[in-house]
């Protein structure tokens, strides 16, 4: 794992696409070490060479704090921001830098928004006491299978399913907002126990999208090493709506694509 300095020219962006409901996204670093296969941001890098090394690098936008901290006369006051986009605010390497934590200080501090925090990390329990102050704040836990083997196939350095589970029921139980996206869903050995699982977290909302096979800098792609993985394991749109079908039988609240990310549900 590659872990560079990177100076960044912003830190807020205007939002756009799949998440243009809200007005900013936030991204602290790019690149990540998650590793997803099929992960969309890859595309978005700025060189090949990036993209075809991604999940090996993490830049770190090390005057993200100072650029914020720009923003102080003109603060941010009721909008919508996302964190993050492209990357995971929850990185391994934010342990020891506390990055993203600074930057929560930050926001709660000088600005008054809308908080989304999409992670597939159980460090954001870190920053409870943080994100429990905030006015409007709600987490975003990827978990995307019932099944550690799947999960090592597409995931392969991602904390394992139980992790994420146990943080986002801490989350909630802490009176945060709090969601499971299921998105990508992928590969399910036992819907009727992956529901009660997730049930069991005490989370109320959760988020559900299959896969995106376009392959595009401008639409969300699914890349070509997941897509060879779900052929293999025969998983498609009709298992996918299977799934989905019995799990919005049994969850509380359950939406589709967009309608599950949207800043305010």
């Amino acid at each position: 794992m590659q872990i560079q300095s990177q100076a960044a020219r912003s830190i807020l962006s205007k939002a756009s696409g799949f998440i243009s409901d809200f007005d900013f996204t936030l991204n602290p670093y790019s690149g990540c070490a998650f590793a997803c296969t099929y992960c969309y941001a890859a595309f978005f890098t700025p060189t090949q060479a990036l993209q075809d090394s991604w999940g090996q690098w993490v830049h770190v936008k090390d005057n993200a704090l100072e650029l914020l901290q720009r923003r102080r006369k003109r603060p941010l006051v009721d909008k919508t921001i996302y964190m993050s986009s492209v990357t995971d605010p929850y990185q391994p390497v934010e342990k020891k830098l506390g990055l993203t934590r600074a930057i929560l200080r930050e926001l709660l501090d000088y600005h008054r928004v809308h908080l989304v925090i999409q992670t597939r990390s159980p460090l954001v329990c870190r920053d409870l006491d943080l994100i429990r102050a905030f006015p409007s704040a709600r987490v975003n836990m990827t978990v995307t299978t019932d099944d550690e083997t799947i999960r090592k196939a597409f995931e392969p350095t991602c904390p394992p399913n139980a992790q994420r589970l146990n943080a986002i029921r801490d989350v909630a139980a802490a009176g945060i907002d709090a969601c499971v996206t299921l998105a990508p869903l992928l590969p399910v050995r036992d819907a009727e126990a992956f529901a009660q699982m997730l049930v069991a977290t005490g989370v109320r909302k959760f988020a559900i999208q299959h896969f995106h096979a376009a392959r595009s800098r401008f639409v969300a792609g699914t890349g070509p090493r997941a897509l060879a993985l779900l052929t293999e394991r025969r998983w498609n749109a009709r298992h996918y709506a299977l799934v989905k079908l019995l799990l919005a039988a049994r969850l509380p609240d359950l939406r589709e694509g967009r309608a599950g990310f949207a800043p305010v549900w």
